[in-house]
């Protein structure tokens, strides 16, 4: 089974967030980047057991500058057998899923798998465009994935329970929380990964059609209020009056 995994780099969890050009770019100045956390521990690596049980190979797909391949590195030492990078500036999503549509058609791969978000953004619109544009079943959200022959059988949480869906590939799958466990690179992964095919592909002229008018920080959060253990009426009041629910 060939299946494509995309790849997209997000700020660490512990980057201090700001902007430039107007409060309309994210400052990347003294920001380590990380691999998506959805996209490395759940749809890549469930991605990579697939192919361990079954055979086939495993394509992982960015869109992004020379920038990102320190994290298309990292994706190469868990275990993907290669991995293209479009080479294009990030823009809106539809940009990114059209690009990675474009490939997926044109090479033939029997799934496309996703994280469900990116943490940068948590837009979780890109892997849904990428099957409208192919004209492939989507399924969103899985946290879990089998697969028999060209049959995927998908489960995802719903209100009040488990839906358990059987699809036919080829079939976009955006993959959340229990889909796998985390690997974490060896030496010996990493070494590999050195010499594994990374292709740069030149990105097709694709329509730009929305634009940033601005970002912006959240408020700041206001200092913490302690109260004496012994003090139940104060926290009683302070509740009361001046607490506030958001």
């Amino acid at each position: 089974m060939k299946i494509l995994v995309c790849i997209s780099k997000a700020p660490d969890t512990t980057s201090k967030i700001a902007f430039t050009d107007g409060n309309t770019k994210f400052d990347e100045n003294g920001v380590q980047f990380i691999v998506n956390p959805y996209d490395e521990w759940y749809a890549l690596v469930r991605a990579l057991e697939i192919k361990e049980a079954q055979g086939g190979n495993v394509t992982t797909i960015s869109v992004g500058g020379a920038d990102y391949e320190p994290i298309i590195r990292k994706a190469l030492a868990i275990g993907a057998d290669d991995a293209v990078r479009i080479d294009a500036a990030e823009s809106d999503s539809l940009y990114v899923a059209t690009q990675i549509a474009n490939y997926a058609k044109a090479n033939g791969f029997d799934m496309v798998m996703c994280g469900k978000e990116t943490i940068n953004y948590n837009g979780s619109v890109v892997p849904g465009m990428i099957a409208e544009l192919l004209d492939a079943p989507y399924v969103s959200l899985a946290t879990k994935l089998d697969v028999s022959g060209n049959t995927a059988t998908v489960e995802r949480e719903v209100a009040g329970g488990i839906e358990v869906v059987e699809v036919q590939t080829p079939v976009v799958i955006s993959a959340a929380k229990g889909m796998a466990e985390q690997r974490i690179p060896n030496m010996r992964g990493i070494m590999a990964a050195r010499t594994k095919p990374l292709n740069v592909v030149a990105a097709e002229a694709v329509a730009v059609t929305t634009s940033v008018k601005g970002f912006s920080l959240p408020p700041a959060k206001s200092a913490c209020k302690y109260i004496d253990a012994d003090k139940a009426g104060e926290l009683i009041r302070l509740l009361h009056e001046e607490a506030k629910v958001i």
